[in-house]
């Protein structure tokens, strides 16, 4: 097993950006243009590494290779967007990579690409783009080439030793298991799971029981043999079921107007362990939006737009207002899901304004962003 975090490392000790390898400082996929420039990397690397893994590392100082880190970026729909966009879509897979030294909820995100063997080109349009676009590796740079080129397999060797190098061993797993439980989580309540005598799974959070379920929060999941972050989440609420051969949780959001709060079932997603050492992830989009009455909504939009105008404006918001500014993510979202579209834009508008306020409000917003790419790539 590849231990994920020692793939970083060699990735930035023992290579500049080349033809199977990128960073980034982060991605914005969610914008047209970082969407669209995303694709393009995609593309590239898949076309200039026909026969082997390429990679693109997120969370680093492209000057000095400093792991600064980046938000946890539950994304497990990323391969839809993909397939949407690209003709013969390499498989691809976004993994949060947790580091000691980044602040709780940031990790290096590893985005692993794999071809199938074909030439890669952009399906349509996307921004500066045009649909048939064929994008290749030179050096650093993905540049635009003729379709008829022929896919050249030449980084096969140097790829697999860089996942040589990164190679898991029993010292390894004991340690990170040992730091996840007894330092970065000693607050919490901490469990771990072995399956297969191979793969060990912690977790940990706040626990509480109702009706005979309990339910975690403040949850950090992580399978510990790759050093890959599974789920983490500061607001949102968890069950945690597993047997002998799968690990399974099931996410919940609060959402509502006002006082009615209400909980709904989110994403399930399922690990299952084979003997052969390999192991899948299927993750399933459960939730169903709580619907409201078009001219409540329609108000509630307005009082929101009124909230972000003020903040633009600098004025001084009173109790009631500043109240409504920490449920003003939520309840663009509960727009959104209910036909309002500009509650979108409006929700990238309040990114910067609601990253200045210390009320969680901006938190509530990457979560509320979170839940919306969720639904969108579904």
């Amino acid at each position: 097993m590849v231990n994920k975090r020692l793939l970083v490392k060699n990735l930035l000790a023992h290579n500049d950006e080349n033809s199977f390898y990128d960073k980034k400082r982060f991605i914005r996929i969610g914008e047209k243009e970082g969407k669209a420039k995303f694709l393009k990397h995609v593309c590239a690397l898949a076309n200039s590494n026909p026969r082997n893994n390429s990679f693109i590392v997120i969370g680093v100082e492209d000057e000095d290779n400093t792991i600064v880190g980046v938000d946890f970026f539950d994304d497990s729909k990323i391969q839809n967007l993909v397939n949407a966009y690209l003709d013969n879509p390499p498989i691809i897979s976004y993994e949060n990579i947790p580091f000691p030294h980044l602040p709780e909820g940031k990790v290096v995100g590893l985005v692993t690409i794999k071809s199938n063997g074909k030439v890669c080109a952009l399906r349509k349009n996307i921004w500066k783009y045009y649909g048939g676009s064929v994008f290749f590796r030179e050096g650093s740079i993905s540049l635009p080439k003729a379709f008829d080129i022929e896919l050249k397999d030449i980084n096969s060797a140097a790829v697999a030793t860089i996942e040589q190098h990164a190679r898991n061993n029993i010292e390894l797993t004991l340690d990170a298991v040992i730091n996840f439980m007894n330092v970065r989580h000693a607050d919490l309540k901490s469990d771990y799971q072995v399956f297969k005598e191979q793969f060990v799974v912690c977790w940990a959070g706040n626990i509480k029981k109702v009706n005979n379920q309990f339910y975690y929060s403040r949850v950090d999941i992580e399978l510990i043999n790759e050093q890959v972050k599974l789920f983490y989440s500061a607001l949102d609420e968890i069950t945690i079921t597993y047997d002998e051969n799968s690990f399974s949780t099931l996410e919940y959001v609060q959402l509502g107007l006002g006082s009615q709060q209400k909980y709904y079932p989110l994403e399930e997603m399922v690990i299952t362990f084979s003997e052969n050492g390999k192991y899948t992830i299927n993750s399933e989009l459960v939730f169903k939006p709580p619907q409201y009455d078009k001219r409540t909504l329609h108000h509630v939009l307005n009082t929101n737009n009124a909230l972000l105008q003020k903040l633009e404006k600098k004025i001084t918001l009173n109790t009631a207002e500043s109240k409504d500014l920490k449920n003003l993510p939520a309840t663009y979202l509960i727009c959104y899901l209910n036909g309002f579209e500009e509650a979108k834009e409006q929700m990238e508008r309040a990114r910067g304004l609601l990253k200045k306020t210390n009320n969680g409000a901006y938190l509530s917003l990457k979560e509320s962003l979170r839940i919306l790419r969720k639904v969108r790539y579904n």
